[in-house]
């Protein structure tokens, strides 16, 4: 079970790539180490690093390279999230790209000049950092499905050109950086809604399903209380759900960012939230591991963010733990020295395919609210698609005996 953080520099943000200090990198590297985690995700501002469709910043690189390096020598591994894109409630985007460039056509998604220079950019990634011995491998981009849905940017797509864009990155990801962690790290929105990339590409595509886990964004503080079931046990319903959609019943779940905020809950409850959140999820089985959002409070001095996402570090401006750090470690520290055993999950909701090309942000939450009212009668329920329902080597692969239709005027 492996335990990281997803780095947020405490130092000038990830305005740091621009307003570099190294020695400030060094120690909140140190500070995540004492915590016990063995990786970070790290994010690739685009505009700096290729401010042309042409131009790669050599110094972009050179600090990658470094940080690479400072990560070494705290032993921790590295994703390197690459195309961001969308980062902490803003959109960035190089001018290129913009809708008032040259070619107003350009979109990020299907435009074969933009395709083009996103290659580039990775294989200059790889060039400088793929064969370092803590690159884990690259995020195509943080929560990039989001920006489709933001007016203005020009950036409209299809679930089928969303999929082709992604399988085309990910495979160009392995061609160059061969046997490495190369994932899309989508958010919660494409597995509450027919939007953007299918369940089943994100559960196929890559090396490995990944998730994102917000009480709030998903809408689950909208159903239940922070303190009740539907929130609880929201993570280990998000990794069921995608095991549904896994053609491979082994394949790895990474739940890569999860997290919570005391806008969402008292402060004193965080440290029972975040234990019983996770505790629940890891009795799933298949779990690559897992990467708390963030390592370090956002400085209150740099304006501008969304109040919540000043406080969401394990550690605060000065490199101290927080309780809700003490807690994580002390729970990751847990799960090393005796790993949890899946349970069975002998009964099964039997869910609807997703419809290919169907295109809605609506939500539905008829699925979790079902897994839940299971949950609250005694079962620990799995997801089976209803394609599925009927093959007996997989049920019989994931331990499924009995099912039940879903309930959708839930």
């Amino acid at each position: 079970m492996r335990f990281g953080l997803n780095y947020v520099p405490r130092k000038n943000w990830w305005y740091a790539w621009a307003d570099w200090d190294g020695n400030s990198v060094a120690d909140d590297f140190r500070a995540i180490a004492d915590l016990g985690a063995d990786h970070l995700r790290i994010q690739c501002l685009w505009p700096q690093f290729q401010p042309g469709i042409d131009y790669i910043s050599p110094m972009a690189l050179d600090r990658l390279h470094e940080m690479m390096d400072l990560a070494a020598n705290a032993q921790l591994d590295v994703e390197v999230t690459v195309l961001d894109g969308w980062l902490s409630g803003y959109a960035f985007l190089p001018a290129w790209v913009s809708p008032l460039a040259a070619d107003s056509a350009y979109n990020i998604f299907t435009h074969p000049d933009v395709i083009q220079a996103e290659k580039r950019l990775f294989a200059a990634l790889a060039n400088t950092i793929g064969k370092h011995p803590r690159f884990l491998g690259f995020d195509l981009g943080n929560e990039i499905g989001v920006l489709p849905s933001l007016n203005g940017l020009n950036n409209k797509i299809t679930p089928d050109q969303a999929d082709r864009w992604a399988t085309t990155m990910l495979n160009y990801c392995e061609s160059i950086a061969p046997g490495k962690l190369h994932v899309n790290g989508a958010d919660h929105s494409h597995w509450f809604s027919d939007f953007g990339f299918s369940r089943r590409h994100l559960a196929t595509a890559g090396s490995a399903t990944v998730l994102h886990c917000y009480a709030y964004w998903s809408g689950a503080l909208e159903l239940y209380r922070y303190d009740q079931d539907g929130n609880l046990h929201l993570l280990e319903y998000m990794v069921e759900l995608a095991k549904a959609y896994q053609s491979d019943p082994g394949r790895m779940v990474w739940v890569e960012e999860v997290g919570t905020s005391n806008e969402w809950m008292p402060e004193d409850y965080l440290p029972e939230y975040a234990t019983r959140l996770l505790s629940n999820a890891f009795e799933c089985g298949n779990l690559w591991g897992f990467t708390w959002w963030c390592s370090h409070d956002i400085d209150p001095a740099m304006k501008g963010f969304l109040s919540l996402e000043y406080t969401l570090g394990l550690l605060d401006q000065k490199n101290r733990i927080k309780p809700i750090g003490k807690t994580i470690a002390k729970l990751a520290q847990e799960l090393r020295r005796t790993p949890p055993s899946p349970i069975d999950r002998e009964l099964a909701i039997v869910v609807p395919d997703q419809k290919p090309g169907v295109q809605s942000e609506t939500r539905d939450y008829s699925i979790l609210k079902q897994f839940i009212s299971l949950l609250r009668e005694g079962h620990r329920a799995a997801i089976v698609l209803e394609s599925r329902s009927h093959d007996e080597n997989h049920l019989r692969a994931r331990g499924i005996k009995d099912l039940v239709k879903l309930n959708q005027s839930a």
